[in-house]
């Protein structure tokens, strides 16, 4: 490539297709340049003279079928001049539902053209008018049937393009094309290496655009997805052991085991054996913090696994070797939770140089946004003189008036509600990179972990501490059982009455307010607003009233109360002054209050599967039976209810979280949202892709082993940069 010239890939449309055409695609798809549009790749083919199924079209979504005409009528409007044309097409199947009315008002040229028994293809917004589907002034172009095409031509599939209801698909199509006529393919630099190419037996770079957008047939098709979904992951993986290989390259202060020190004196008080699982994790964690360079690892596992007790003992030797920990938690609920399990683990080994305390031990403090005045600046000053040697908080751990001592470890818990700049915010406050653990109870599959935190390495704790108790979870439906709803109430009295205690956990906050934004999970159908959803306002006071539940004391607990207010409640509840909590999502999790075995989910389809198991494994955390009401007012059979059912069924998050994935397909996998929707991905599927990943990951590996700079392999540095922005490769960073 020449030196000082931009890549083809690089140049802008216009000067390749013109300002109309290039304004056009730039206006309603975003695309500027030629790479963009190439990699603007078809959602899914048609056989020549296959027509649409209209009993399957979606309603209120601009859609593109292919359909014959049955009917065209042409008539002068009453109210205002001008023609209406009415026409009818239809998808030749026997089944009621298979007409579509079209309507276009003053068409001169529909009129002339949609003949009965012409095939067309139509782009347009589908609606309903009495009883009728309709489509509006849709953008159309005639088709010929297969007689129409030469025996060649009849056997290419037709590409349908993502498309929207100013740009069809067909002009989407027809840009594509002028520019696969011209593009320089030459000066578009490979990034699969071409020993790689030989040995899958890869379609040329070319060709694998060739046939993704022009096809002879569904097997070239296939061919050339079976490439980009490749490179894709190559690109991914490659990246991701480059990050890899420069963690192990930066030097951080070994913080090896001590002998007699605190954390063998820990164990020593502990009540109960470590599981398996800990103890294998555990012993990696400590090797890993004896070496030289930064561990950098993700502790993923079960609720009520036993995670915290693992990143504890790693806290206790990095303690021991002379440095400072702290644990970084995403609400001062979470945080406040965290620091008071923490100082009841290690009893006087909390209190180094307290009367009461252990002489020898060290101090857990607590820093978050509340802590003000004299406190804030007491916490402060332990930190900086090193007495702390355990620091928790939140967000007000990333201010720049918190001075470390010498901190040696990171430990990050429910990573996905912070940003990467809070994570490396934290780490450049250190003398020396730091050690690394970040822990999530959100089960992940293995191809998410090797994508998303594929810079990290993985640990996982499956194996639950004995004497925890099973949690028994039952849909609620309350269309079908409407009798139920005064049943749930009878319930809750019961465990309370038995002295223990019970969640009762809603999607709003208030009736007149949106959604906890801190809380809330959109889900595939977070838009259906026409039901009235339960909020903590209303269900606490209708609670208040109920004959049942006379007596029962009750809190509530939500993210716009003040940080005074919400501990108060939160400590009353942990303590038993309170016997039902009404509360959002706040307490989902780290909340830890063995006493509580009943949670009552209102409104459960608005919340995802993983939320859903987050919030169940709130109860159960003793050795007394959990109970999780997960209670619904949609009708059998709805979508949304196929996530109860996963989550009634099985308690296994690994299992649930894969179930999540295909219920709420992938998401923004290199981005924030993770909800569904539109995927950075293009064509690689990271649950259905799995051997890809795979190995393109160890083709990742070795590549960086070769040559961790990348300088043999240009084309791949280049696509990496091209591919991944800069935002979307400091995603990769997201552990």
């Amino acid at each position: 490539m020449t030196e000082n010239l931009p890549a083809e890939v690089e140049f802008e449309l216009k000067r390749r297709l013109g300002q109309r055409s290039a304004s056009a695609l730039e206006k309603h798809l975003g695309l500027t340049t030629v790479g963009e549009l190439l990699n603007y790749f078809p959602r899914r083919y048609l056989k020549r003279g296959e027509l649409t199924s209209i009993a399957e079209l979606p309603r209120d979504e601009n859609v593109t079928l292919v359909a014959r005409v049955v009917s065209c009528t042409t008539r002068r409007m009453r109210a205002r001049k001008g023609t209406l044309t009415d026409v009818v097409v239809s998808d030749d199947s026997v089944r009621g539902l298979n007409q579509v009315h079209l309507t276009f008002f003053n068409a001169y040229r529909a009129d002339k053209e949609l003949l009965p028994g012409t095939l067309a293809m139509f782009a347009g917004k589908v609606t309903t008018y009495q009883s009728q589907l309709t489509l509006t002034n849709p953008d159309y172009v005639l088709l010929e049937d297969e007689s129409g095409f030469d025996a060649e031509e009849a056997r290419r599939p037709v590409p349908l393009y993502p498309a929207t209801a100013k740009l069809s698909s067909w002009r989407i199509k027809a840009a594509v094309e002028a520019l696969l006529d011209i593009v320089d393919f030459s000066r578009i630099e490979d990034p699969v290496p071409a020993d790689i190419a030989i040995r899958d037996r890869l379609y040329s770079l070319e060709d694998a655009y060739q046939q993704i957008h022009r096809p002879q047939d569904m097997e070239s098709v296939a061919k050339a997805h079976e490439r980009f979904r490749y490179q894709e992951a190559l690109i991914l993986q490659t990246a991701l052991a480059r990050r890899r290989a420069q963690a192990a390259a930066e030097e951080a202060t070994a913080r090896p085991h001590r002998r007699a020190g605190l954390l063998e004196r820990f164990d020593a008080s502990l009540p109960f054996t470590l599981t398996g699982g800990q103890q294998e994790v555990g012993a990696t964690i400590a090797a890993e913090l004896a070496e030289n360079h930064p561990m950098n690892r993700l502790l993923q596992g079960e609720v009520g696994s036993g995670k915290t007790l693992v990143a504890l003992r790693a806290m206790l030797q990095v303690i021991d070797a002379g440095g400072q920990a702290v644990l970084m938690a995403p609400t001062e609920v979470l945080a406040g939770q965290h620091y008071e399990s923490i100082r009841r683990m290690l009893g006087p080994l909390a209190e180094g140089g307290m009367l009461g305390g252990d002489e020898n031990g060290t101090r857990v403090v607590l820093l978050t946004g509340s802590v003000v005045g004299a406190a804030r600046r007491s916490v402060l000053r332990d930190i900086n003189s090193n007495e702390a040697g355990i620091v928790i908080g939140t967000h007000a751990l990333l201010s720049k008036e918190v001075e470390y001592y010498d901190l040696g470890l990171i430990v990050v818990d429910e990573q996905h509600r912070f940003g990467v700049e809070q994570r490396d915010q934290l780490r450049a406050q250190a003398i020396k990179p730091p050690h690394l653990l970040v822990m999530t109870a959100t089960p992940i599959p293995r191809t998410v972990a090797m994508t998303v935190f594929g810079d990290l390495e993985t640990s996982v704790l499956r194996e639950l501490p004995a004497g925890r108790a099973p949690i028994r979870t039952h849909l609620v439906g309350l269309v079908e059982n409407p009798g139920w709803a005064e049943r749930i109430w009878a319930r809750a009295r019961e465990e309370v009455d038995a002295g223990r205690q019970v969640y009762v956990v809603c999607p709003k906050i208030g009736d007149d307010e949106g959604e906890d934004p801190a809380s809330f999970e959109p889900t595939a159908d977070a838009g259906e607003e026409s039901r009235p959803l339960a909020s903590v306002q209303r269900i606490a006071e209708f609670l208040g009233e109920l004959p049942v539940l006379s007596g029962v004391r009750i809190g509530v607990l939500h993210g716009r109360l003040d940080s005074t207010e919400k501990n108060a409640t939160m400590a009353a509840f942990t303590e038993g002054q309170l016997d039902l909590l009404v509360s959002t999502t706040v307490i989902e999790v780290g909340v830890d209050v063995p006493n509580a075995t009943m949670m009552v989910i209102l409104d459960a389809d608005r919340f995802g599967i993983s939320q859903l198991h987050q919030l169940r494994g709130r109860v159960g955390r003793g050795s007394l039976l959990g109970t999780c009401l997960l209670v619904t007012s949609l009708e059998p059979g709805h979508p949304s209810r196929e996530r109860l059912q996963a989550v009634e069924a099985t308690t296994d998050g690994f299992r649930l979280a894969q179930d999540d994935l295909k219920l709420r397909r992938e998401g923004d996998i290199l981005g924030s949202s993770q909800s569904g929707g539109k995927s950075t991905l293009k064509l690689l599927r990271v649950i259905k892709d799995e051997a890809v990943i795979e190995q393109a990951r160890n083709d990742a590996a070795a590549i960086i082993e070769h040559d961790a700079q990348l300088g043999d392999y240009p084309e791949l540095a280049q696509a990496i940069e091209l591919y991944l922005n800069p935002e979307k490769e400091a995603f990769l960073e997201r552990g």
